[in-house]
This record gives structure tokens, sequence and C-alpha cells, in this order.
């Protein structure tokens, strides 16, 4: 990232100072510091010649299949509204550098669109007039992608622009790239501030304006804008339909279709591949400084090779690390006879994650009160799927893992209350040991469909399609006084992905091992492999 300043870079430096905003100007419009570029005229033409056009390949996305579906839905939830939703900008990391750009999962799920395309895109769903005869076809919608065009070396902002010029960041989809990808009529984003506004009004007849909040301030503040001078004031009021809009949105995601299933299997397959990468790391890493970090790294790596990224921070907690339900800084020494658990996914370039936690005996063998520990969680998550049918709520699987969790607590004497009292809702005291849930909607987001609402989400029957996991644990903290002195530092969770079918649920992970004999038998296997 760093630059070698010449002689000749200092010059090109004192050309741009002469157009460049004074020193008294806001520090966002002066030219940014660590660049010295040249800016003659002479160099301006040269650019411009002497360039392979450099075309991208182009194929539709097989996603591209299935998204008319989505819009056709979404549409006729919201007949004569207009609709927008925001990939969202690029964040800052530090500086002048950003993070990696990862759109919203609403614009993920409707366009079909992953990786990083399209940062500052918008898709729009705009109302058809009855009288239009696609609506009499039961359509509802047009649906229009607003995107930057490609800054290629026909255009100045090729050497120019740092965040769209393809000398920086290499060719990229643009309009009709991007319309060949998704299927979805594409305009450039200057015409977007005209496209939203368009009929908008509060008489009759008039277009109302929906948007996916909190993605895009731009966008927000624009649709803001447009709402308040066209007799919509109610900030209160809008906020609210926005919400009802992105609840709809997250809700719709609840049942995924051939494609998103098969994306999560991709997933899921990728992410054994990490944690067989784990594995083969561990002898070499126990007693080593910051080894957590060296098993973070072997999982991260293959996430980077066979997919877009990790679906979330890779939890990576050796001994009483575990039992801290979101360690992440993993900068713990994986010590022999520990328990070492890990909670892991693969994000593929689609976006859809797995969620995968194993626990592992570091030393390769559980010895007796790890293995009763252990069967104890497994016996729960196996009560759990038996709970999941076509019909049943999350909260039936939540209470089928809770009860295995309270009776093996109460047989171990740490739970000093029947089990049917802590098991009502005003006792609970087992929960000291297990206080997260045990299940989730699992997809795009590795905590999917959250922006649901609750009546639809954990009291909603379980349907076909749906993909979630089960993840009960046991959570022994270093400086639980209740505890016998040898559980204490112990942490253990057992998580897999369920599709639900119309015959009951699968156990999607059923190829990453997780009894107790196959699990050592695993790491073995590892374990030899990397010698």
């Amino acid at each position: 990232m760093g630059e070698i300043i010449t002689e000749q870079d200092k010059r090109y430096e004192t050309e741009e100072s002469a157009s460049a905003p004074g020193a008294d100007q806001p520090m966002s419009d002066r030219v940014n510091n660590r660049s010295l570029r040249p800016n003659s005229q002479i160099f301006k033409e040269f650019m411009t010649t002497g360039w392979d056009n450099n075309e991208p390949d182009v194929t539709p996305l097989p996603s591209s299949a299935y998204t008319p579906a989505r819009l056709e839905e979404l549409g006729r939830r919201f007949p004569g509204e207009r609709l927008v939703i925001p990939a969202g900008q690029p964040k800052v990391r530090n500086n002048d550098c950003d993070y990696a750009f990862r759109p919203d999962s609403a614009f993920t799920y409707y366009t079909g669109l992953g990786q990083d395309f399209e940062a500052g895109a918008v898709l729009i769903l705009n109302p058809l007039d009855p009288s239009d005869p696609r609506a009499a076809e039961g359509k509802t919608h047009v649906p229009e992608l607003f995107v930057a065009p490609r800054a290629d070396n026909s255009t100045e902002d090729y050497y120019r622009d740092a965040h769209y010029g393809e000398y920086w960041v290499g060719p990229r989809a643009g309009l009709k790239e991007l319309a060949a990808m998704t299927g979805i009529e594409t305009h450039d984003i200057a015409q977007l501030p005209d496209a939203l506004g368009k009929d908008v009004g509060a008489a009759a007849g008039a277009v109302h304006v929906r948007v996916i909040p909190g993605v895009d301030q731009s966008i927000d503040v624009m649709v803001d804008g447009l709402r308040t001078s066209n007799g919509f004031p109610d900030r209160d009021g809008n906020s609210a339909h926005d919400d009802k809009f992105q609840e709809f949105a997250s809700e719709q995601r609840m049942v995924k279709d051939s494609y998103e299933v098969t994306e999560i299997r991709r997933a899921v397959d990728a992410t054994k591949d990490g944690f067989d990468s784990i594995l083969s790391r561990l002898p070499e890493s126990v007693g080593k400084p910051r080894s957590e970090r060296m098993l973070e790294g072997a999982f991260n790596s293959v996430a980077r090779e066979e997919g877009n990224a990790v679906g979330y921070d890779t939890i990576i907690a050796s001994g009483a690390h575990a039992p801290i339900l979101h360690w992440m800084r993993n900068t713990g020494v994986v010590g022999e006879g520990e328990m070492l658990l890990i909670d892991a996914g693969v994000e593929v370039d689609s976006l859809y994650t797995a969620d995968i936690t194993r626990t592992f005996p570091v030393g390769g063998h559980f010895s007796p009160l790890q293995r009763r520990l252990y069967q104890a969680v497994l016996d729960s998550q196996q009560a759990g799927f038996e709970a999941a049918r076509p019909g049943a709520t999350y909260s039936d699987i939540h209470h089928a893992c809770m009860r295995v969790i309270a009776q093996r607590l109460h047989d171990w004497g740490i739970l000093h209350v029947d089990v049917e009292e802590s098991l009502s809702p005003a006792g609970q005291q087992h929960r000291r040991w297990l206080a997260c849930g045990v299940a989730h909607h699992l997809g795009l987001d590795v905590h999917d469909c959250a922006q649901a609402r609750y009546e639809s989400y954990q009291d909603a029957e379980i349907r076909p399609g749906m993909v979630f996991t089960i993840e009960p644990g046991l959570y022994f903290a270093q400086n639980d006084l209740l505890l016998p002195p040898e559980m204490r530092g112990i942490g253990i969770r057992i998580e897999d992905d369920v599709l639900m079918t119309d015959n009951g649920p699968e156990w999607i992970s059923a190829g990453i091992p997780k009894e107790i004999d196959d699990v050592e038998a695993w790491m073995a296997t590892r374990a030899a492999g990397a010698r």
C-alpha cells in the first residue's frame, strides 16, 4: 500500500496544487496527501490510447432463474408502492482503506448478486399502472437495477477513481454486464434520483415509497426528502412502513428454494474442508503462543480459497476460553488435555454460509469426564432434532434440548432444584450453564431472517424448505464456584445445520463427524496425514 516518492512525483504534486482546494477548505475537500498523481494534459491524452478493451466475460448467474419468483412475491405484498433496496456502501476500516465490501443480504436475495460486484447499487421495484397489459397477467412491479457504469479505459476515471476505476480495481461489471448476469433491467446510478421521485405523492393514484432502512444512509436521506416534500412528513409513520417492508423481506427468506439449499450444502462442504485443515495443524499448534490464531488461520485460508470469506468471525476457544460464548480474540494457547471449541462457517461466493461448531479433546482422546459432558450435549442436540418436525416450532426444539441438559445437571448434583422447577418459566436455574438459544434460521446471514416478527419466527411452524441450526452446549466458566473444580473451564457446543423436508429434518452437515468415536478417529486421521 505504500508509495515511493520521487522528484518527478514532487513536480506532479506542484502541478496538482494549482487546482487543489486551499488549506482553509474542509479536509474532505482536499487532495489526498498520500497520493501524488500525474495531472498534465499530455499524460491525460496518453492514458486514453493503447489499451485493449479488456471486456469481462459475462454469463447469467444461476440465481437469475430464481430471483423473478422472489421479486414477484415481494411485489404482491406491496402493490402500488415503489420499493427501494440498496446494496450499501463500503465501510471505512481506517482513513482511506475500506473493509471488503459485502452487499446487504436483502439486496443479494432479490438480485442474486454476491461477492462485491455492486457497492452503491440500488434495486427498485416500480409499481405497474393498473392499465399496463402486464398487470392483467398478475404482475405488480417492474424491477430496475441502478449501478455505476464501468470506468474502463475510455474514461478518465479509469486511472483517477480508486473506487471504480479499472486501472485500480480491474475489470468490473457495468450496466450491460449486470443486466446479463441478473436478468434485471439496469440503468446508470446517475438516473436514480429521477427514478425514485417519479409520481411520488399522497394523492390517490400517486406512488408511495418504502426503503430497506439503515443500509445506505445516502439513500435513506434521499427517500426521506422525497417523502417530506411530497405529502409524507410523518417520519415516525414512514419509519414504521419501512420496518414492515424490512420485516417482510426478512420473513420471505425463511423458506429456501432449491438454489439456496444447494448453496448452503456447498458452504457446509467447504466448512468440512476448513475443519480438516484445523485438525491437520492442531498437533504442531499445541502449546504455541497464540496457537488459537494458528488454527483460525488454517480455517480462514480455506474460506478464502473455496468461498468468498468466513460467514462470521471464527471462534477458536481452548480451555477456559471455551465457555466464553463469543470468544473471537483467539489469542490463547491451545493446551494439552483441554477441550477445544471451534465455531466456524465458510461463506461461498453467493454469500450463503454454513454454521458449524465442534468441540475436540486437544490430545485426540476424550477423558472420562470430557466424554460424559460431551455426550450430554450430543444427546441434547439429538433430542432437539427429534422434536423438529413439520409443524413444530423453535420453542419445541428449545424445550427438548433444555430438558436433557437440566436432567443431566441434576443427575450430576450441580442443579440443586427439581428438574421440572428449573424448566418452569419461574425457575430456569439450569440456564446458568446454557444461557443462549439453541436454534436459529440460516442462509445469507448466519442468524438469518433476524428482522422477522417474533410470531413469524419463534412461534411460527417450521415448514419444509427452512434451514436452521441446532446448537446446545454446556458452558462451565473457570470462575464458577458452584461447579466441582474438575469441571471448571470446560465449554462444549455441538452445532449442525438442518434442512426441514416433507418427511422430517435432514442433517445437512452429517458428513462432519460428531459422535465420540468418530471424532477421535477423524482427529487421528488428520494428525497422521500432517506428519
